[in-house]
Order: C-alpha cells, then sequence, then structure tokens
C-alpha cells in the first residue's frame, strides 16, 4: 500500500494547476481511491482497497468552525 511520505513526494512535484492532473494520476497509481481533508485541523485522511487508511498529521491546531 501508499504512506504519507509518497503521497508527499508525489505533491513536491506540483509547482501549478497545471501539475495537478499529473499528481492525481500518480496518486492513484500508488492506490489511493479518495481523500478527505478536514479543515478542523488540516489533517488529510487517504484511503485505498480493502479497507486501507492512512492519514497525515494535523498541520495546525483545532479550529472552532
Amino acid at each position: 500500500m501508499f504512506t504519507v511520505e509518497q503521497i508527499k513526494t508525489a505533491h513536491s512535484k506540483v509547482k501549478s494547476g497545471a501539475d495537478f492532473p499529473a499528481y492525481i494520476k500518480e496518486i492513484k497509481k500508488l492506490g489511493v481511491t479518495y481523500y478527505e481533508t478536514f479543515v478542523t485541523d488540516g489533517h488529510t485522511d487517504y484511503s485505498g482497497e480493502k479497507n486501507y487508511k492512512t492519514s497525515s498529521p494535523a498541520r495546525y491546531g483545532p479550529l472552532t468552525i
């Protein structure tokens, strides 16, 4: 399966909006089926096949929304 580090490496190649489709293709090849980013603390949950899931750490403290 994939790791957050692999996804970060793929994301580091994005320099403009034109690079975004290639990024999505790359993370799909890694096995990411969908992801959700949470406004409350900036973390992202990445999901794959067979209920595989990994999460990035929070980017900031909790926000009250």
